[in-house]
């Protein structure tokens, strides 16, 4: 089981966020969103909080535990 995310779509869903704006209001790299859209990286719990809080949504309605494709 992975730790997966919604990361892409709702960047698209937020005015079309960039990877480089997700990444500078959350406090990492462009290369560090990349990673995670494509499911090379699990971000620690507060990269995980701080990314859900830029989108104003819960934990859980971002990121995933196992095969969970919906949104």
């Amino acid at each position: 089981m992975l730790v997966g995310n919604h990361i892409r779509k709702l960047r698209f869903n937020h005015d079309e966020m960039t990877q480089q704006q997700l990444a500078d209001k959350v406090g990492v790299t462009r290369q560090t969103i990349v990673a995670l859209e494509k499911g090379n990286y699990s971000p620690s719990l507060e990269l995980a909080f701080r990314i859900a809080h830029a989108f104003n949504l819960q934990l859980e309605e971002v990121f995933y535990y196992g095969d969970n494709t919906k949104l």
